[in-house]
């Protein structure tokens, strides 16, 4: 299905931001983002959001309904989960949970394995680098569920990452992503744009001295397929049962397939 993430015609670039990049050069970029990001990365969410990203993660692990307890593990891969907010959530919810958090960038994989220290259910957790497109490491059919949350839209090839959440799952196992969407109430759309350009760039600029790497993250959201059209690409990467639940209006929405 064609994006405004791809271009099929040259397979050869993609969004980064509101530019257009080649997509051998989109993986890069995004790494710089996050290098710049990562150990303020979890407050830049709460200052942004003023602490709402913390209800949609618990609203999407709610929706998971991991087992409290079972006999036989709950295995999780979290792709993009680098500071492991879902992965803390979902292993402090479920005592079966083995959760395996991947992430493509070393920088955000130290913060949540610092982060990981000390909890609880520490030894529930694994960190391995990969890259959501190929997912090497990973064996078909190894896990119960995969999630991802705010990081689907900073993949080059998006179509490849599902395409790969689906062939790591078992039959029967779930696949659950928590994105920015499309805001759909009258008059909070306006509101949310000028504060995404204006202010989130600028709270960038205080918190980490650099202001550009949210100006992209926002220009990302922009450039993202609507509820629809991304509940489209999920059933073309064979996925049954789709469906999507929007929060805040459609600022952010919870997205569920099924491999049947």
């Amino acid at each position: 299905m064609q994006t405004e993430e791809q271009h099929d015609s040259d397979g050869e670039r993609t969004s980064f931001g509101f530019r257009e990049v080649k997509t051998a050069e989109k993986q890069r970029l995004v790494d710089d983002v996050f290098d710049a990001v990562a150990g303020r990365y979890d407050l830049m969410n709460d200052l942004m959001s003023g602490g709402v990203h913390r209800l949609w993660k618990d609203a999407f692990v709610t929706w998971l309904a991991p087992p409290r307890r079972s006999s036989v593990p709950f295995r999780v891969l979290d792709m993009a989960g680098g500071t492991g907010d879902i992965a803390f959530r979902i292993a402090g919810r479920s005592a079966s949970a083995l959760v395996t958090v991947s992430d493509i960038n070393k920088e955000m994989l130290a913060v949540g394995r610092k982060r990981a220290e000390g909890r609880p259910y520490a030894d529930r957790l694994t960190f391995v680098e990969a890259n959501a497109e190929e997912l090497a490491p990973f064996a078909d059919g190894s896990y119960d569920a995969v999630t991802i949350a705010f990081g689907i839209r900073n993949v080059p090839r998006i179509d490849r990452a599902l395409e790969q959440a689906f062939r790591v799952l078992k039959p029967g196992g779930r696949f659950m992503c928590l994105e920015f969407s499309a805001c759909d109430v009258a008059g909070l759309d306006r509101i949310y744009d000028l504060f995404s350009f204006k202010v989130i760039p600028a709270i960038g600029d205080m918190v980490v001295g650099d202001g550009e790497p949210y100006r992209y993250l926002v220009e990302s959201i922009r450039r993202f397929p609507n509820q629809a059209r991304f509940a489209a690409m999920i059933e073309d990467a064979g996925f049954a049962r789709v469906s999507v639940r929007n929060l805040s209006g459609g600022i952010a929405a919870m997205h569920s397939g099924w491999k049947i």
